[in-house]
């Protein structure tokens, strides 16, 4: 065996517009999506899913070898922050919220995980992004 870095390290991002606002439009969600799929392929990041929300995104992703989670999340924020903007997909000028949520994934869990980002539409008929967070937050035994 050579010498080479591996892994498989799947993690769900999850990350909000700024102040929360439900600015993108159902076209211009669906254009974020396209775009964060091209994007991720140049970058030589497997993004498996995502689903754009009016208010938030979320994205499945096998973690490369070559990126730190942040350094992930920057080029996945800021590039899609400057498309909406050079597209003008929305009226105003837009940003992404501060934060973000990287959760891990483990490879049983992946079926459910895509399925859970696949049904997004659905799901949030019944609850809020506030109350989604809020379970991931518990799930994971995060203290803030």
């Amino acid at each position: 065996m050579s010498t080479h870095s591996y892994n498989k390290i799947w993690i769900h991002f999850i990350w909000e517009t700024l102040d929360k606002q439900k600015t993108l439009s159902k076209e211009a969600r669906i254009e974020i999506s396209d775009f964060l799929y091209k994007y991720s392929k140049e970058k030589n990041i497997y993004m498996k899913i995502n689903y754009v929300n009016a208010d938030h995104v979320h994205a499945l992703i096998d973690f490369s070898t070559n990126l730190s989670v942040e350094d992930c999340i920057k080029l996945l924020k800021g590039s899609s922050s400057h498309y909406v903007n050079k597209n003008r997909l929305i009226t105003t000028k837009f940003s992404w919220g501060r934060g973000y949520g990287a959760f891990s994934v483990s490879a049983s869990q992946l079926k459910n995980v895509t399925a859970y980002i696949r049904n997004q539409e659905e799901h949030h008929r019944t609850k809020s992004f506030a109350g989604e967070y809020k379970m991931f937050i518990e799930k994971y035994e995060i203290n803030g």
